[in-house]
Protein backbone atom coordinates (compact mmCIF):
# COMPACT_ATOMS: atom_id res chain seq x y z
CA UNK A 1 0.00 0.00 0.00
CA UNK A 2 1.11 3.06 -0.96
CA UNK A 3 1.92 5.90 1.78
CA UNK A 4 0.00 9.08 1.86
CA UNK A 5 1.80 12.06 0.59
CA UNK A 6 1.92 14.50 3.49
CA UNK A 7 2.28 18.44 1.96
CA UNK A 8 3.62 20.91 4.28
CA UNK A 9 4.82 24.24 4.23
CA UNK A 10 8.69 24.72 4.86
CA UNK A 11 6.99 26.36 7.99
CA UNK A 12 5.79 23.22 9.00
CA UNK A 13 8.55 21.04 7.71
CA UNK A 14 11.10 22.88 10.15
CA UNK A 15 8.17 22.37 12.84
CA UNK A 16 8.39 18.67 11.91
CA UNK A 17 12.12 18.74 12.11
CA UNK A 18 11.99 20.58 15.45
CA UNK A 19 9.72 18.05 16.93
CA UNK A 20 12.09 15.12 15.97
CA UNK A 21 14.80 16.12 16.42
CA UNK A 22 13.81 17.10 20.54
CA UNK A 23 12.01 13.86 20.86
CA UNK A 24 15.35 11.67 19.90
CA UNK A 25 17.74 13.89 21.77
CA UNK A 26 15.93 15.26 24.64
CA UNK A 27 12.92 13.13 25.36
CA UNK A 28 14.21 9.53 24.73
CA UNK A 29 17.31 10.42 27.42
CA UNK A 30 14.28 11.91 30.11
CA UNK A 31 12.35 8.83 29.34
CA UNK A 32 15.18 6.71 29.69
CA UNK A 33 16.56 8.14 32.65
CA UNK A 34 13.25 7.77 34.66
CA UNK A 35 13.15 4.11 33.67
CA UNK A 36 16.33 3.21 35.04
CA UNK A 37 15.41 5.07 38.49
CA UNK A 38 12.31 3.19 38.37
CA UNK A 39 14.06 0.06 37.88
CA UNK A 40 16.32 0.62 40.12
CA UNK A 41 13.26 0.57 42.55
CA UNK A 42 13.14 -2.88 42.74
CA UNK A 43 10.06 -5.30 41.65
CA UNK A 44 9.34 -3.59 38.37
CA UNK A 45 5.88 -6.31 38.23
CA UNK A 46 4.10 -3.73 40.83
CA UNK A 47 6.15 -0.55 39.79
CA UNK A 48 3.88 2.52 38.62
CA UNK A 49 6.95 4.75 37.94
CA UNK A 50 8.27 1.85 35.78
CA UNK A 51 4.59 1.40 34.27
CA UNK A 52 4.55 5.08 33.21
CA UNK A 53 7.71 5.48 31.84
CA UNK A 54 7.81 2.54 29.60
CA UNK A 55 4.08 3.64 28.34
CA UNK A 56 5.74 7.40 27.78
CA UNK A 57 8.79 5.52 25.81
CA UNK A 58 6.12 3.93 23.58
CA UNK A 59 4.41 6.78 22.93
CA UNK A 60 7.70 8.32 21.96
CA UNK A 61 8.39 6.20 19.69
CA UNK A 62 5.63 5.56 17.99
CA UNK A 63 5.19 9.21 17.33
CA UNK A 64 9.11 9.22 16.26
CA UNK A 65 8.00 6.61 13.61
CA UNK A 66 4.92 8.55 12.72
CA UNK A 67 7.29 11.96 12.07
CA UNK A 68 9.56 10.01 10.25
CA UNK A 69 7.51 8.56 7.61
CA UNK A 70 5.84 11.81 7.35
CA UNK A 71 9.00 13.93 6.81
CA UNK A 72 9.66 10.95 4.16
CA UNK A 73 6.24 11.68 2.23
CA UNK A 74 6.62 15.29 2.42
CA UNK A 75 6.07 17.30 -0.24
CA UNK A 76 7.07 21.05 0.41
CA UNK A 77 4.84 23.80 -0.92
CA UNK A 78 7.41 27.27 -1.66
CA UNK A 79 5.86 30.72 -1.28
CA UNK A 80 6.42 30.41 -5.19
CA UNK A 81 3.48 27.58 -5.59
CA UNK A 82 0.84 29.27 -4.40
CA UNK A 83 -1.66 31.06 -7.05
CA UNK A 84 -2.82 33.92 -5.65
CA UNK A 85 -5.86 33.61 -8.05
CA UNK A 86 -7.24 30.38 -7.05
CA UNK A 87 -7.33 28.71 -3.56
CA UNK A 88 -4.15 26.57 -2.64
CA UNK A 89 -2.14 24.95 -0.29
CA UNK A 90 -0.30 27.70 1.33
CA UNK A 91 -2.42 30.48 0.56
CA UNK A 92 -3.66 32.55 2.73
CA UNK A 93 -7.39 33.41 2.05
CA UNK A 94 -9.59 35.95 3.40
CA UNK A 95 -13.16 34.61 4.06
CA UNK A 96 -16.76 37.01 4.82
CA UNK A 97 -19.46 35.27 6.30
CA UNK A 98 -22.25 36.40 4.32
CA UNK A 99 -24.68 35.83 6.89
CA UNK A 100 -22.96 37.58 10.02
CA UNK A 101 -20.62 39.68 7.84
CA UNK A 102 -17.81 38.58 9.36
CA UNK A 103 -14.55 38.55 7.92
CA UNK A 104 -11.81 35.57 8.98
CA UNK A 105 -7.96 35.26 7.42
CA UNK A 106 -7.04 31.41 7.33
CA UNK A 107 -3.84 29.88 5.43
CA UNK A 108 -4.52 26.53 3.89
CA UNK A 109 -2.01 24.06 5.10
CA UNK A 110 -1.78 20.24 4.81
CA UNK A 111 -3.96 18.41 7.98
CA UNK A 112 -0.37 17.68 9.32
CA UNK A 113 0.06 20.95 10.32
CA UNK A 114 -3.02 22.34 10.72
CA UNK A 115 -3.76 24.22 13.86
CA UNK A 116 -7.59 25.87 14.37
CA UNK A 117 -6.17 28.21 16.54
CA UNK A 118 -3.67 29.57 14.64
CA UNK A 119 -6.01 29.91 11.86
CA UNK A 120 -4.11 27.21 10.14
CA UNK A 121 -6.68 24.76 8.63
CA UNK A 122 -6.15 21.48 6.62
CA UNK A 123 -7.20 21.54 2.69
CA UNK A 124 -8.74 18.28 4.12
CA UNK A 125 -11.18 20.30 6.56
CA UNK A 126 -14.96 21.10 5.43
CA UNK A 127 -13.87 25.06 4.64
CA UNK A 128 -10.64 23.91 2.83
CA UNK A 129 -12.18 21.29 0.81
CA UNK A 130 -14.63 23.88 -0.01
CA UNK A 131 -12.70 27.16 -1.14
CA UNK A 132 -9.48 25.11 -2.69
CA UNK A 133 -9.24 25.48 -6.10
CA UNK A 134 -12.10 28.81 -5.95
CA UNK A 135 -11.62 32.29 -7.20
CA UNK A 136 -11.37 35.70 -5.34
CA UNK A 137 -15.19 36.42 -5.17
CA UNK A 138 -16.54 32.93 -4.89
CA UNK A 139 -19.24 32.08 -2.75
CA UNK A 140 -18.88 28.41 -1.03
CA UNK A 141 -21.38 26.75 0.86
CA UNK A 142 -19.46 24.30 3.96
CA UNK A 143 -21.57 22.01 5.45
CA UNK A 144 -20.74 22.24 9.01
CA UNK A 145 -22.41 20.02 11.90
CA UNK A 146 -25.25 22.84 12.82
CA UNK A 147 -25.93 23.59 8.90
CA UNK A 148 -24.51 25.47 5.85
CA UNK A 149 -22.23 28.05 6.01
CA UNK A 150 -21.86 30.74 3.08
CA UNK A 151 -18.90 32.39 2.59
CA UNK A 152 -17.56 34.57 0.16
CA UNK A 153 -13.63 34.67 -0.88
CA UNK A 154 -12.60 37.86 -0.31
CA UNK A 155 -8.99 37.66 -0.41
CA UNK A 156 -6.01 35.63 -1.59
CA UNK A 157 -2.49 35.94 -1.13
CA UNK A 158 0.40 34.72 0.13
Amino acid sequence: MAEKEVILTSDGLRKLEDELEHLKSVKRREVAERIKVAIGYGDISENSEYEDAKNEQAFIEGRIITLEKMLRNARIINNDDVDVNTVSVGAIVTLKDLEFGDLVEYTIVGSAESDPLQNKISNESPVGKAILGKQKGATVDVNVPAGVIQYQIVDIKK
